[in-house]
């Protein structure tokens, strides 16, 4: 199983990027994907989330209304739109696979077995 996320990088504050998280080594679309981020001295959180079986998608209350998740299935793909950047979006970015056997919420990262290494999203003032 492989993860592997890019598309970070620096914007302005109201600007946008799209993450890509590529994944490989299991059957994409039987699973739910989540992207989370973590700040400097802070706990790592969810961002987004979907199910890629069914669509549902889940999404933190910091950015519903500017992120859209989506999933490519022919391509094994997720991807994070954000629009109207904020500084406090400035984080890591990392994508994840949830584990089916784990009873928990998508915003539960205990819940995800395998992560990406991540990617670094900076949003100046």
């Amino acid at each position: 199983v492989q993860l592997v996320e890019s598309g970070g990088g620096l914007v302005q504050a109201g600007g946008s990027l799209r993450l890509s998280c590529a994944a490989s080594g299991f059957a994409f679309d039987d699973y739910v994907i989540g992207w989370f981020r973590q700040a400097p001295g802070k706990e790592r959180k969810a961002v987004a989330a979907i199910n890629l079986s069914d669509g549902y998608r889940y999404y933190a209350d910091s950015v519903r209304g500017r992120f859209t998740i989506s999933g490519d299935n022919a391509k094994n793909t997720v991807y994070l739109q954000m629009d109207s950047l904020k500084p406090e979006d400035t984080a890591v970015y990392h994508c994840a696979r949830k584990n089916p056997d784990i009873l928990s919420v998508p915003a539960d990262p205990e819940g995800y077995d395998y992560w990406g290494q991540g990617t670094q999203v900076t949003v100046s003032s």
